[in-house]
């Protein structure tokens, strides 16, 4: 069986039947070295698997929050895009607010012609392909109907990219090994804030070369990266444990095995009604949800205007695109420290609880300081990095562990990742210019009070699940 065989091959999967892998004699899987046995397919999934997919999100949230970047790139000279554009604030933050809400839309329908119709490698590498040439494409804006057109698309591309990942995930993994894999992939988004400093801090330097822009140069090296990786993506990114060829036939039947034992796996079944319901509507989904939501102030206030908010203390614009890169480059170091803790410990719940009230007490800290106390604010700008982004891989995970249904996991992970969008609208209209003399008290204290929230939300929820697990009957067991 070849890893790339066609999707068809297994419309008719539901559980796997293990007699259709057809083992040879002595290919038998040891039951009595069942570690060895974890910890040899994970290795090999893990190398296959997560060195990509951390890459892809890596030029996802690139491209992304590139268009912060260019915004103030080359400000000093007349050339940011900013000036070239005729953009003002408010159509910057309705640039934005637009491309939030197709990246809100089409989550799930992304997701739902993933499970339904296509392989993971052929649908990802589609959606990368799309924004990345969208991406090269911002190169030649000249107006603003232009921006506002060309970043609706990418909205509209690159909804169904990370929750696309995120049930790949889920057919690979078991529930405890998910949150260290899905941190090892969003804690890019800290790299790529910091990759994205540094190469707007080059790109800078090109401004006017070749007659273009430094903006222009930005978009131009950011999206032709993501356009020449693809066919890496459609040819290597692997699909399902069953098609697996560069796995032994014994091996993928134990990858396929170990995620039954949890009720785990792919599915093309149709969820019923209720499970639909239960997963969009159930007050404990809705509050994983919120957390989520809540998280997601904090991440894209980061994302779009860390620029913005470091140039608040008093760097130029150039200058302002390197000293965003330790923040985000220490967020990394702490996001895979928190998510292998969550993960080994199985307590995500408190885990988020306690990188929440660090990102909270960042952004009440920074509303407290005198505007021009520089030094302290950019202290608080990486004790928030700290809270915020180790937040996203648990949270994350968190729902596809306690998810109504396997049946509804792609179901579950685009509208958590949904709620990206409706927190990217908020966090676009409370970081206001006027407020740059007085250190955007608006934006810390909406931050501060996101932080918070995500923080009695996640605690709120591994109580339930706590007390849930100590009544259960029935040998349900939620993850914490």
């Amino acid at each position: 069986m070849d890893d790339k065989s066609s999707a068809g091959d297994a419309t008719h999967l539901d559980r796997v039947p293990i007699g259709d892998l057809n083992l040879s004699d002595g290919e038998n899987v040891d039951r009595e070295s069942l570690s060895h046995q974890h910890k040899r397919l994970l290795r090999q999934v893990d190398r296959r698997l997560l060195p990509l997919c951390a890459f892809l999100y890596l030029l996802n949230y690139l491209d992304r929050s590139n268009i912060g970047n260019a915004k103030l790139l080359n400000f000093e000279t007349g050339d940011s895009m900013e000036q070239k554009v005729g953009m003002s604030a408010t159509d910057f933050s309705l640039t934005l607010s637009l491309f939030a809400v197709a990246y809100c839309v089409f989550e799930i329908p992304s997701n739902w012609f993933l499970k339904r119709y296509a392989r993971p490698s052929y649908w990802l590498g589609a959606l990368l392909l799309c924004w990345g040439s969208l991406t090269l494409g911002f190169s030649g804006v000249k107006n603003l109907p232009t921006v506002i057109v060309l970043r609706f698309l990418i909205g509209v591309f690159e909804a169904g990219f990370f929750p696309g990942m995120v049930y790949l995930i889920t057919f690979w993994y078991r529930k405890e090994e998910r949150s260290v894999r899905i941190a090892f992939i969003t804690a890019t988004a800290t790299l790529a804030g910091a990759f994205g400093g540094c190469i707007a801090y080059g790109a800078g330097f090109l401004n006017r070369k070749g007659g273009l822009e430094g903006f222009r140069w930005l978009f131009i090296i950011e999206g032709a990266v993501t356009v020449l990786i693809t066919p890496v993506v459609f040819f290597y990114l692997p699909d399902y444990p069953w098609t697996a060829r560069w796995l032994t036939p014994s091996v993928r039947r134990f990858a396929v095995e170990r995620l039954e034992e949890q009720d785990g796996g792919f599915s093309r079944d149709s969820a019923t009604r209720n499970e639909i319901l239960a997963t969009l509507c159930s007050p404990r989904m809705v509050a994983h949800y919120s957390a989520y939501f809540t998280n997601s102030i904090v991440m894209s206030s980061l994302t779009y205007f860390s620029p913005t908010i470091v140039q608040g203390l008093g760097y130029t614009s150039v200058q302002a695109q390197l000293m965003t890169v330790p923040p985000w480059a220490v967020g990394y170091v702490v996001s895979m420290g928190l998510a292998w803790s969550a993960d080994h410990f199985n307590a995500r719940g408190l885990h988020v609880f306690a990188s929440g009230i660090l990102a909270g007490v960042g952004f009440l800290v920074s509303s407290l300081l005198a505007a021009d106390s520089y030094r302290e604010r950019y202290g608080c700008l990486i004790l928030i990095s700290c809270g915020a982004f180790p937040s996203a891989a648990p949270l994350t995970a968190w729902v596809t562990c306690n998810v109504p249904s396997r049946r509804t996991i792609g179901l579950a992970t685009a509208m958590n990742n949904s709620t990206v969008g409706i927190a990217s609208i908020v966090a676009l209209w409370i970081w206001r210019p006027s407020e740059v003399t007085q250190g955007y008290p608006t934006g810390n204290i909406v931050c501060a009070v996101s932080g918070f929230s995500t923080s009695i939300l996640a605690l709120g929820l591994y109580l339930f699940y706590r007390r849930q697990n100590r009544k259960s009957t029935d040998g349900q067991v939620f993850a914490l």
